[in-house]
């Protein structure tokens, strides 16, 4: 058996459970937490033990929400129990539960939450706006990595409160503080000892940090800290599909967040909320869109469908439980449970639906509490008002909107939804390259969901096939990627000849996460002007710019801590690192870039003169500071490349 056997378990159990080995034991951990791979055995009565040796056996006993969240439900058979390294080794080998798991299922889809913008100081003249990852991202992407819609201040608030319209945020209050600086000290540690050294005692400190935070009332604060003891054990075990980019990020918005908590500033949203507010939105009229695949590393799959209201406000409508890709693939034809309405999800996202005494969240998510009642009406296709207007904007106006306020995640989660109509150019790598119509820029597209059971590949590369087709596509701008696009649907381009020749009854798009492009949907070949000549997929200022040093610096000291990047500012690499960065022009990348590596390889000395260890708070800001420098450098490169 292997450890997907074993429970979720609460992170202070873990943590309680480390605190209480000794020092003698702690070395021995990691080692131990290996050797659990092939022992887990589970027992009819939905317990697990792992037996080591003939004398002790530790069995886990999950509570009704699946999860360990005391220490009693974990015990060991051994002398030296509940100080024992069976018992520690056990739990540290588990899944870490959900803040949401341990306090209990919300009232409505815990699915989002809006983000937050944070200002970390770089030097006493300036400072760079960073913009963290909301709470809703898994704390390690899950329960559902569904994309939030656009913010109703930018796009209506469709007769729901917004945050602008709540007042200032409470102050923070001493307890919080406290907690927000022992989170930041933890994590500073973990960023020094970096992947390579950042074993169960590292995660367990910072695990310890994050429930003092969420009991202090930081669930945001927790849920970095959570991604990234995540992110750690993903990297040491080398899971498939980890990241070293997503364990940095993960580190940045930690750092950011506990940095402007600790020092006791409060913006909205930047404690987060451990449940999705809904309030009352009256009666709405919402229109389809799309569908949208949702599939997470946990075990979740679902749908998210996504709305327009006549104001140009973006709704969603989730359907998302455990059950993976089989459960991500069928709720695409699954019953909407919202109001008592017949529709499936497939029906409206090509229709619509006149709903009264709707709740509905800050980002848009439509509740299915109590009192709401749902009504098919006829939907709109995509050159009907309102949606026309989606298409209707300039791409580079629409893209400097995006970035305006908080900028989406890395992942593209929380960018509102991007329109545009596109001439085919051809395949490039895994991308299919297109011109936005009118003389636009060059974009790239590359699928929202690259699971190779879901057809957005497949869909790409067929259109791929077709150069100089017009298409219209509706997707999410990729934040990390310049002039990349991730289409979640295609239709047909109005006033096109050469362009998609789709059924009736899908209203003129195709959601490429669930239909299928067939061959009778492209125009036949003697129809079309194919042009000639190689696929150049357009200039990409952010790979030009000598940032990716800065990049492989600060993952250089996720994966090996600060030692690494000592290492790396030393000699001809100091050189060979600020050098490029001077000439391009980029000063205070070369200036942050080359204090972090001063600080990574300062050593003090005691009053004897002995060197001594270096406190990992100094370099954790530069570092810090570094990184949301990048940040906003590449966030700057993106926004022009669209132009």
């Amino acid at each position: 058996m292997s450890t997907e056997v074993l429970p979720p378990v609460a992170p202070e159990v873990l943590a309680e459970a480390v605190e209480l080995l000794s020092a003698r034991l702690r070395k021995k951990l990691d080692a131990a937490v290996a050797e659990c791979a092939a022992r887990a055995e589970p027992a009819a009565d939905g317990a697990v033990s792992v037996p080591f040796g003939e004398d002790a056996v530790v069995t886990l006993r999950p509570g009704a929400s699946g999860a360990v969240t005391g220490a009693d439900q974990a015990v060991c058979t051994c002398l030296l129990a509940p100080r024992c390294l069976h018992r520690a080794a056990v739990l540290g080998a588990s899944p870490i539960a959900d803040g949401e798991t341990v306090s209990g299922p919300p009232s409505e889809p815990l699915l989002g939450s809006a983000p937050v913008s944070l200002s970390v100081p770089l030097s006493e003249a300036a400072s760079v706006s960073l913009s963290g990852a909301s709470g809703r991202k898994d704390a390690g992407r899950e329960p559902a990595a569904v994309p939030p819609p656009a913010s109703r201040a930018a796009h209506g608030s469709g007769g729901v409160g917004t945050e602008a319209s709540q007042g200032p945020p409470p102050a923070l209050t001493a307890a919080q503080v406290r907690a927000a600086s022992a989170l930041w000290e933890a994590a500073a540690e973990a960023l020094s000892a970096g992947v390579t050294s950042g074993g169960t005692v590292v995660q367990a400190e910072l695990l310890r940090a994050a429930h003092t935070a969420r009991l202090a009332g930081l669930p945001r604060a927790e849920a970095a800290a959570l991604r990234v003891v995540r992110g750690l054990r993903a990297a040491r075990e080398r899971g498939q599909g980890q990241r070293l980019g997503d364990l940095t990020g993960a580190f940045r918005e930690l750092l950011a967040g506990a940095a402007v908590l600790a020092a006791g500033s409060s913006g909205p949203g930047s404690t987060g909320t451990t449940r999705r507010a809904y309030e009352q939105g009256g009666s709405l009229r919402v229109f389809g869109l799309c569908r949208e695949p949702v599939l997470s590393a946990t075990g979740y799959g679902g749908v998210a469908t996504h709305l327009l209201g006549p104001d140009g406000a973006f709704y969603t409508v989730s359907d998302v439980r455990p059950g993976g890709l089989s459960r991500a693939r069928g709720a695409g034809s699954a019953s909407v449970a919202l109001g008592g309405a017949v529709l499936d999800h497939a029906g409206l996202a090509r229709g619509g639906l006149r709903i009264v005494g709707a709740t509905v969240s800050s980002d848009g998510r439509l509740g299915a509490g109590r009192g709401v009642s749902a009504t098919p009406v006829r939907g709109v296709s995509w050159s009907e008002e309102p949606a026309a207007a989606l298409f209707a904007r300039p791409v580079h106006e629409a893209m400097a909107a995006v970035f305006d306020g908080d900028p989406p995640e890395s992942d593209g989660a929380g960018a509102p939804l991007l329109g545009c109509d596109v001439e085919v150019i051809g395949a490039a790598g895994e991308c299919l390259v297109v011109r936005v119509a009118g003389d636009g820029p060059v974009l790239r597209l590359r699928p929202a969901h690259p699971h190779p059971e879901l057809p957005h590949a497949a869909n790409l590369g067929r259109i791929a096939r077709y150069p100089g087709l017009m298409l219209r596509v509706l997707g999410r701008p990729d934040p990390e990627r310049a002039a990349t696009l991730r289409p979640l649907a295609v239709g047909p381009a109005p006033g096109a000849s050469d362009t998609l020749r789709l059924p009736e009854e899908w209203l003129g798009r195709a959601d490429l996460g669930y239909d299928r492009l067939q061959g009778s949907h492209f125009p036949p070949a003697a129809e079309r002007s194919v042009p000639v000549g190689p696929v150049g997929a357009g200039s990409d200022p952010l790979a030009d710019a000598p940032l990716w040093r800065v990049r492989r610096l600060l993952e250089t000291g996720v994966a090996g801590g600060r030692r690494a990047v000592a290492e790396a500012g030393r000699g001809a690499d100091a050189a060979a690192l600020v050098a490029p960065l001077r000439r391009a022009g980029l000063g205070g990348a070369a200036q942050l870039a080359q204090a972090l590596t001063a600080e990574a390889d300062r050593r003090p000395r005691d009053a004897f003169g002995r060197l001594r260890d270096a406190s990992a708070d100094g370099y954790a800001r530069a570092w810090l500071a570094s990184a949301v420098h990048l940040a906003a450098a590449e966030r700057s490169l993106v926004v022009a490349s669209w132009s």
